[in-house]
Order: C-alpha cells, then structure tokens, then sequence
C-alpha cells in the first residue's frame, strides 16, 4: 500500500469519528413542535363547484340563416281551393327532414330513366321526378344536370294552400 493511500485511510477515519454518533435530536424536535404549533388544525376542505345544466343545440336541422330564401310574397298571394296536400298519400322517408338541409351534388341515368342525387338526411339519395322530399310536401317536377325542381304545399293562412316553387342547385366541389 502506497504511503498515500494510508495517509488518506487515516484522514478519512479521522474525519468520521469526529461526526458526533449520538441521539440528540433535541434541536430538530424543538423545531418540529414549534411548526405544530404555528400550522392550523385543520385542512379545508375543497370548495364545491355548481354544476350548470348541459346546453343542447336544437337548431342544426333548421334552415341556415346564410342560404338564400324563396321570395314568395304569401301575403298577396291567394290559395286555390283545388290545390291541398293529399292526407291518405303514404309519406316517403325524406319527407321527414327539412327541405333545406339537402343539396343537389350529382345526377345519374340508366335504363330506368334519370335520377337526381341529392346529400342530405345523413347520406346521399337517389330521387326521380315524383318522389316527395322536405316537410311541406315537396314533390319533384323537374330534374336536370344542374338543378333539381321541386314544387311545395304550403298554407296560404286563410285555409287554403300555395304551390311554392323551389330550386335546388347543384352543388359544385362537393
């Protein structure tokens, strides 16, 4: 062993029998007590929060306050007694979605004849002239590559009805 490296040894031993070995703890119990005595004796408890109630948003099948409207002045128009909507005529699916949530985005032909695709009451439709749509009665009269034609039953307010025409354009980009 190198001189050293006992000379280390030595200092090092030295070093460690200084430490005081003993169980006085006196100055850290003193110290403890008296942060017992300065905390409170209690914890709050958390504070309670109120519960709102959940907001549910009800207008998403109504018409968009963006999309253009059918000028129809109702008030100077008057209702023919022979046009009314057939009540004992069985509804068709689509009849029970708003008339402005669907969009023209395609039409189709085959041997049966032409179709119109219409996106709208979650997924695309295949409709042909006559087929019914929307809540007031809409009934396709006219199907081209750019529009889709539908003529509507609405109340005139004074007991009788109107034909409302309207226009469902094909949406590009879509």
């Amino acid at each position: 062993m190198s001189p050293l490296r006992g000379c280390s040894i030595v200092v090092l031993v030295a070093l460690l029998a200084g430490c005081d070995g003993g169980d006085d703890f006196s100055d850290l119990d003193a110290y403890m007590n008296e942060m017992r005595l300065r905390a409170p004796g209690k914890i709050e408890p958390t504070p309670t929060f109120r519960s709102y109630p959940t907001f549910t948003y009800n207008a998403a099948n109504l018409r968009s306050p963006f999309s253009r409207q059918v000028k129809v002045d109702l008030a100077h128009q008057q209702g023919a007694r022979n046009v009314k909507p057939d009540p004992s005529r069985v509804k068709q699916y689509l009849e029970g979605f708003n008339i402005e949530q669907f969009e023209m985005v395609g039409t189709i032909s085959n041997a049966a004849g032409s179709f119109a695709l219409l996106r709208g009451a979650g997924g695309v439709h295949r409709l042909k002239v006559g087929d019914y749509l929307g809540r007031n009665d809409g009934r396709i009269v006219a199907i081209s590559g750019s529009q889709v034609e539908v003529v509507e039953i609405v109340p005139d307010g004074e007991g009788a009805w109107l034909e409302r025409p309207r226009i469902l354009p094909l949406k590009e980009h879509s």
